[in-house]
C-alpha cells in the first residue's frame, strides 16, 4: 500500500486492492494513531479495513518526529478542539471523500489518544457518518457533544484507569440524553490499550480485542456500506 501526502503531511494509504473482485467505490475511513503515531500496529488496522472493502488513511499526527517531542501539543489541542492536528484530519477525511472511488461516505478510528480525536473530530466535521473509539478520553462539554452528527461506537476496558468506566458511563448518558446514537462496551478483564498486541504495558487481550474488532467492523457496515449514501445538495 502506498504513502502519500495530504498537504504537508505524510500519510498511509490502503486501498481495498481486489477486495471481492470490486475496484469500487468504497466507504473512506480515517484511522487515527495512539501517542506512539503512525507505526506498523496503525498500518495494519487500516489493511484490515482495506481487506474488508474501505479505503483507509492513516495520516502521521506527529510529523515523523519522536512522540515525546509532540505529546504535550496534542493533548493542548484536544483541550482546545482545535489545532493543526484536526486541520490535518479534516483535510485528510475531506480528501478520502473526493476521490473517484470512493462512495462519500466517511467515518473514523482511533486508539488511545486517537480515540479522543475520532470523537472530537465527529463534533468537528459533519461529514463523518460513524466515529469508533477505542479507550480514548471521552468529552464532558454538553455543547461539544450536541455538535456529533455521526453514530458513535465505544471499546474500553473495565480495569482502565483513564478513561474509567465511570467515566465511560457518564459520557453514553450524555449522549443518549442529547439524542445521539451510541454503543458502548466495557470489557471487564481489560485495561487500557487492550486491543494492541504490543501493548509495552502486557495489557493485550485477545478475546476482548477479536470480540471488539467484530463489533467495529459490524458498525461500519452498517453506517458506511448499508446507509443510504449522503444526499446532494439542493441546487438553488
Amino acid at each position: 500500500m502506498p504513502d502519500v501526502t495530504i498537504g504537508a503531511t505524510n500519510a498511509y494509504l490502503a486501498v481495498p486492492f481486489g477486495s471481492g473482485g470490486s475496484t469500487g467505490p468504497w466507504p473512506g475511513v480515517v484511522v487515527i494513531h495512539e501517542a506512539f503515531g503512525l507505526n506498523a500496529d496503525t498500518r495494519a488496522h487500516a489493511d484490515r479495513l482495506a481487506a474488508l472493502g474501505y479505503l483507509a488513511l492513516a495520516p502521521d499526527l506527529l510529523d515523523g518526529k519522536l512522540w515525546l517531542r509532540c505529546i504535550r501539543s496534542m493533548f493542548r489541542q484536544l483541550r482546545a478542539g482545535s489545532g493543526p492536528a484536526f486541520e490535518v484530519l479534516d483535510a485528510c477525511r475531506g480528501w478520502l471523500a473526493a476521490r473517484p472511488d470512493c462512495t462519500g461516505k466517511t467515518g473514523v478510528i482511533g486508539f488511545c489518544m486517537g480515540g479522543k480525536y475520532s470523537i472530537r473530530l465527529a463534533a468537528a466535521d459533519p461529514g463523518i457518518r460513524a466515529a469508533v473509539m477505542y479507550y480514548g478520553a471521552p468529552i464532558t462539554d454538553a455543547a461539544t457533544i450536541k455538535q456529533i452528527r455521526a453514530a458513535v461506537l465505544g471499546n474500553f476496558g473495565g480495569e482502565d484507569k483513564g478513561p474509567t468506566p465511570g467515566q465511560v458511563n457518564a459520557f453514553r448518558t450524555a449522549l443518549q440524553k442529547a439524542g445521539k446514537r451510541v454503543d458502548f462496551k466495557i470489557y471487564p478483564k481489560a485495561g487500557h490499550a487492550f486491543a494492541n498486541v504490543n501493548n509495552p504495558w502486557g495489557g493485550y487481550r485477545e478475546e476482548a480485542a477479536k470480540d471488539a474488532w467484530a463489533r467495529t467492523l459490524a458498525f461500519f457496515k452498517k453506517e458506511l456500506k448499508e446507509a443510504p449514501a449522503p444526499k446532494a445538495p439542493d441546487k438553488k
